[in-house]
Order: structure tokens, then C-alpha cells, then sequence
């Protein structure tokens, strides 16, 4: 037989040797691990939704930013439940707001942490959307004044990033003169800069109290059938002065990742919503699946798809996986 064909088998011999040639490598120093931190003493609750998440009241947080720590993990970013919502989410911009009360203890107990804020309004709005309604609708512009208010406060409270969700036409470039007019020139923005209307947020709904109370956000958010649109918005937040970019979900929009990626030489997070983490924790309780196993291939494949970081709630039990792997 004169049969000519490649042997690629050669290079997956043995583990030595499919390390030696492994072309994507996951870190700890890749995560960023979401914190939901709510009002009143003693609180350390499950969210029934997220196996192995936690609502944190400031005097049980250390403990959660203690481990953060221990395991290596170098980022976190912090989602506010207040106790108080009104029309136009005026916690958001508190000085002693929940997130700016947990910012200022972060940056106390851990300075070295990379400390990111979530700039949005929905947790802190009776109505449960990202801006201020009015008729019925999300109005845009009056929505800037209010996310850059918010913004300011964060950095103020020293926030690392700040990390706008809301998906307002324009919001990079608000938020970033209002940091530079007051002062925080050198504070950066990870743009949620491509957001999609997804079903995979129903679980943080839960955790962060933010579910819309009428209609959705499919007129602010991206259409999960498109592509080039998305290129667009992130075309425009790297115009406005974004220093990172994002994709948000991650999983079902890896195509994405890696267009944004190729396209822009900002780094690119994506976020492991919660949606995506809380199937394989339903389905690993179930006997179902490996979750060690397929929680590290799916945040290899988002790095693989060109994630420099990744916004996950596997982020604990992924560094300690890590570790193992690496004694």
C-alpha cells in the first residue's frame, strides 16, 4: 500500500508530550470572580438559582474576599442589592451606596485586588430596567447623566474599573468625561461593549433582584441573531475611549469573542454568565456530567476563542482545580 497521509497522532502520545505542544493555557490570573453584596448584618445566603454563590452582607464579605485572595485569584467585580429602590435608582449613586460601601472595604482589606464595579441601574430601579423610563420606554440620554453619576461614585470609592452594563447608545464616552472632569483620568472602562438579550441571565436576576418589571430590555440590548452589529458597538466604544471590551454571554456567542478579538487590539473579557453556570452545576448535581472536567473546557475554549479574562462564577472552584492540576 503506498498510502500518503499525515500522522498528527504523533503529538498526543502521552501527556509530556500534548503539554509540550498544548497551543491555549488557562491561569487563575485570568478570572475575575462577580461578589453580590446586599444590606443588613450576618447574611451569608446560597441564591437558590446559583449552587455555590452568595449573597454577602458587609460584615460576612471578608471571609469571601479572604478566600478570593488564597486562591490566587486577582480581580473581582461587585454587584449591589440595596434595600431601597425608587425611579431613578438613586442607590446606584449613593456615596454610601451598598457597592461603594463594599468598594471602600475591599480596597481595605485587599488593595492588590483589582477591584471593578458594575456600573448599571436595573438593581436599583423599581422598575427593574437599565436607564429612566419614561412613557413606557428607556430613554437614552437622561439614562447617561445618571450612569455617569454612578461611575464617578465608584471611582470615588476606589473603584480599579469601572464596568458599564446598561447598554445605552453613548455611555463610554459619557462615563469617561464625567471620570476625567472629576479627576480619574487614569481609572479604566471594561465596556460591556457587546450585551446580548439572552435567556442565560435568568439565575442572576434572581441573585441581583434586577428582573424587569414590565416589558424586557431587547431594545437596549443586542439581538442574539446578530453579528456584524456587534462589531459595530464595539467599534464605538473603542472610539469613546473604552479600555477594555467585552462579550456577554459567553458560551453560545464564542464566534463573537473571537471576531472582537481579531478585530480590535483592546483586551477582550467575556462573561460566563450565570445561566451557563448554573446548567453544568444543575447537571453535575445530577450525576450527569464531570464538572471539573467540563467547567475547565468550557473557560479553555472561551480562552481558546480569545478571551484574555473571564468574568466567571466558577472562579473559585476553578483555581482550586487549577492548583491540583498543577502539584
Amino acid at each position: 500500500m503506498s498510502l500518503h497521509f499525515q500522522r498528527h497522532r504523533r503529538l498526543r502520545t502521552t501527556a509530556a508530550m500534548r503539554n509540550l505542544v498544548r497551543e491555549t493555557y488557562l491561569h487563575t490570573n485570568d478570572f475575575i470572580y462577580p461578589l453580590f453584596v446586599v444590606e443588613g448584618d450576618n447574611i451569608k445566603h446560597e441564591i437558590s438559582s446559583m449552587p455555590g454563590v452568595f449573597h454577602y452582607s458587609l460584615d460576612r464579605l471578608e471571609e469571601e474576599v479572604a478566600e478570593v485572595v488564597e486562591l490566587g485569584i486577582q480581580s473581582v467585580i461587585v454587584f449591589g442589592v440595596p434595600n431601597h429602590k425608587d425611579e431613578c435608582g438613586s442607590e446606584a449613586y449613593a456615596e454610601n451606596g451598598i457597592v461603594q460601601q463594599a468598594i471602600r472595604k475591599i480596597k481595605q482589606w485587599a488593595p492588590q485586588l483589582v477591584t471593578m464595579a458594575d456600573t448599571c441601574l436595573c438593581q436599583y430601579t423599581e422598575h427593574g430596567h437599565c436607564g429612566v423610563v419614561r412613557d413606557g420606554y428607556v430613554d437614552n440620554d437622561p439614562s447617561l447623566e445618571l450612569l455617569v453619576k454612578t461611575a464617578v461614585s465608584q471611582a470615588a470609592a476606589g473603584a480599579d474599573v469601572i464596568a458599564p452594563s446598561n447598554m445605552m447608545d453613548g455611555f463610554v464616552a459619557a462615563i469617561r468625561q464625567g471620570l476625567d472632569e472629576a479627576g480619574f483620568i487614569n481609572t479604566p472602562i471594561m465596556s460591556y461593549a457587546v450585551k446580548y438579550a439572552s435567556q442565560f441571565y435568568g439565575p442572576f436576576r434572581d441573585a441581583a433582584h434586577s428582573a424587569p418589571q414590565f416589558g424586557d430590555r431587547k431594545t437596549y440590548q443586542m439581538d442574539p441573531a446578530n453579528r456584524r452589529e456587534a462589531l459595530r458597538e464595539a467599534a464605538s466604544d473603542v472610539a469613546e475611549g473604552a479600555d477594555m471590551l467585552m462579550v456577554k454571554p459567553a458560551m453560545a456567542y464564542m464566534d463573537i469573542i473571537r471576531e472582537v478579538k481579531d478585530s480590535f487590539d483592546l483586551p477582550v473579557a467575556a462573561y460566563n454568565v450565570s445561566g451557563e453556570y448554573s446548567m453544568i452545576k444543575a447537571a453535575a448535581l445530577r450525576g450527569w456530567v464531570d464538572e471539573k472536567a467540563i467547567t475547565l473546557e468550557l473557560l479553555t475554549g472561551l480562552k481558546r476563542a480569545g478571551a484574555d479574562m473571564i468574568l466567571t462564577y466558577s472562579a473559585k472552584d476553578a483555581a482550586r482545580w487549577l492548583k491540583e492540576i498543577d502539584k
